[in-house]
């Protein structure tokens, strides 16, 4: 039984989804993974995870005015406005989603579905840098 963590930044730029889906089958074959469980968290209030589909962008963008119009960037609906008008919707948004995901690994495989990404939705408007934790568990 092995346990193995790496730390992905990924530099965003705005609202939006950011896809890390490579970078991850990266690390999993690099280490030669065999079977067992990894789990992603971000340690952000800000920022969540997400598996989504990674054929039509159209679904990104969907995605996105879903959220705005579920949560609107207006500063007179929250009493926490401190950093901006994307300040608490970014943290209500954030509570809406995930903050850990987890996969199974089978034979260095994440398995993932045909379409599936796996995705950091950066909720706030300025750039920033994320950090997504690994870890794997298993043989």
């Amino acid at each position: 039984m092995i346990q193995e963590f790496y730390n992905l930044k990924i530099n965003t730029s705005g609202q939006k989804l950011y896809e890390f889906t490579d970078k991850t089958i990266e690390w999993v074959k690099k280490n030669n993974f065999k079977n067992g469980i990894l789990n992603l968290s971000i340690q952000h209030t800000s920022a969540s995870l997400i598996v989504q589909e990674n054929a039509d962008p159209d679904v990104q963008t969907d995605l996105i005015n879903y959220f705005n119009k579920l949560v609107p960037m207006d500063n007179s609906l929250y009493i926490h406005t401190t950093e901006g008008k994307d300040d608490m919707p970014a943290h209500i948004k954030s509570a809406l989603t995930n903050n850990q995901i987890s996969f199974s690994i089978r034979k260095n495989e994440i398995l993932l579905g045909t379409w599936q990404g796996i995705y950091l939705f950066e909720h706030r408007l300025d750039p920033t840098i994320r950090t997504v934790i690994h870890h794997f568990l298993g043989d």
